[in-house]
């Protein structure tokens, strides 16, 4: 974890979650964005779902939903081959998909936003409803879940406290925010991979699932491969 300046401690609201609601939403909803919504965020939404069905099971992961869209949508467009094709090499499933262009509603329904960039983030933060909070790119969100204690988070027994869980998570990775900065700016992004050959693809899904897998276990509280 970055120290913080010379002579200034992390506030104590930064140390822990912020209070969580005593009564938990019945979901908890995941956005993911990037600009088509046909490469980055598909395969972001299909690994995710995967990800989180494999360590919970459908009964207790059902209560979050992951969604994506994008800010130049290519609306009911379905997504690129090469992004299904990874899809299936993950395991996931890619069937039924079809693009959306990002709307207020999809934003205002968001409990997370996580963009593939900075560019994204600023989009969706400029379009308002609060979402500064709530919006981070993937890259970053990864950074600062790790900086969490998860002993610090209601224990997901059932799929109300999954959610009581994330929503905890969010307000967590949101107070350290200011703390735990990139190295570079580009250490926050995830790149296009539209009109690349299917070997680039397989990087961008690769490297969008390394960056999951420390999210998904701080929602769950279930390790790889448990």
């Amino acid at each position: 974890m970055t120290s913080p300046p010379e002579g200034r401690g992390i506030p104590e609201q930064a140390a822990r979650p912020l209070p969580h609601a005593s009564v938990a939403p019945e979901v908890f909803r995941i956005l993911h964005v990037s600009t088509g919504n046909v490469c980055r965020s598909p395969l972001t939404e299909r690994l995710n779902r995967h990800a989180l069905a494999d360590r919970l099971g459908d009964a207790r992961s059902g209560g979050i939903v992951v969604e994506s869209a994008g800010t130049w949508g290519h609306e009911d467009a379905p997504m690129e081959d090469h992004a299904h094709a990874v899809l299936l090499e993950h395991g996931a499933d890619p069937a039924g998909f079809l693009a959306r262009e990002l709307l207020d509603e999809h934003v205002i329904r968001a409990d997370l936003v996580l963009t593939a960039t900075r560019d994204h983030r600023a989009q969706v933060i400029s379009m308002g409803h609060s979402a500064g909070l709530r919006t981070f790119t993937l890259k970053e969100f990864t950074r600062l879940v790790r900086a969490i204690d998860p002993a610090t988070l209601p224990a997901p027994r059932t799929a109300s406290s999954v959610v009581e869980r994330a929503g905890a998570l969010v307000q967590a990775a949101a107070a350290l925010r200011g703390w735990l900065l990139a190295p570079s700016p580009e250490a926050d992004e995830i790149y296009d991979p539209y009109g690349a050959p299917i070997p680039y693809f397989r990087s961008v899904g690769e490297e969008i699932n390394q960056a999951l897998e420390p999210v998904v276990t701080a929602l769950t509280g279930v390790p790889a491969g448990a």
